[in-house]
């Protein structure tokens, strides 16, 4: 199947510091890629990339095979492509109901936003009055999922899904991921550890200073190579 989103030999930095160095990674439609590795790797550089919040050095950016290397972040986001960055994005201070309707800009109303969030995540319709920074940190994670797919999204960026949550929650909103897919959406996701983003994956790549170093299906090979790669845990 075609490459919906494509990262070409991506080279990028920081000022002087390079980051990333030719990293490959294609996503199809309605397939989840896991991309994995220890702090410092690149993984939320490559996400970022892959976004346009940061430009790249060398390389291309795919989309759908269209070149939009340099596009700016809005053009993205236009295109179809969404990040839900590490620690959740959500404006504590307004409500549920607040944080979606912020989403109407996207030519979705307020009725069909909350409708998607809602069916998705009948919590959600329980806190619609509450504040965001009141929930939970499974439910702050299931609001960030809600208000980006309020996008309609065709590739969707994710980034550490699992930080400071308890496992249950995880699998619960990996659950969510896979059905995300399911509907034909391209899945990128960053985690540090593996076993729940391994689960839902259909492809992995394994991210070493700032290189993959070893990519392909989530089977027992790759698993039992991951402590090896990066000296992490793969559980």
């Amino acid at each position: 199947m075609n490459a919906l989103l494509e990262l070409r030999g991506v080279h990028t930095a920081y000022g002087e510091l390079s980051v990333l160095h030719g990293v490959d990674v294609r996503v199809a439609p309605g397939e989840v890629v896991a991309l994995l590795g220890p702090n410092g790797a690149g993984k939320t550089t490559t996400l970022r990339v892959a976004a346009g919040v940061h430009p790249v050095r060398s390389g291309q950016l795919l989309l759908g095979g269209r070149d939009m290397t340099g596009a700016t972040p809005r053009d993205l986001a236009r295109a179809g492509v969404c990040l839900i960055p590490e620690g959740r994005g959500v404006f504590p201070n307004l409500s549920v109901r607040d944080n979606l309707t912020m989403m109407t800009f996207t030519g979705h109303s307020r009725k069909q936003i909350e409708e998607i969030a809602f069916t998705r995540f009948p919590i959600l319709a329980e806190r619609a009055s509450q504040a965001a920074g009141t929930l939970s940190g499974g439910e702050q994670q299931m609001l960030a999922l809600a208000r980006g797919l309020a996008t309609d999204p065709a590739v969707l960026l994710l980034d550490e899904l699992s930080m400071g949550l308890a496992p249950l929650i995880v699998t619960r909103l990996y659950e969510q991921v896979a059905e995300i897919a399911r509907q034909g959406v391209a899945v990128l996701l960053v985690e540090q550890f593996a076993a729940a983003a391994l689960g839902i994956a259909d492809h992995a790549a394994v991210l070493v200073r700032g290189r993959v170093e070893r990519q392909g299906l989530p089977d027992g090979v790759l698993r039992a190579e991951l402590s090896a790669l990066y000296l992490g845990s793969s559980s």
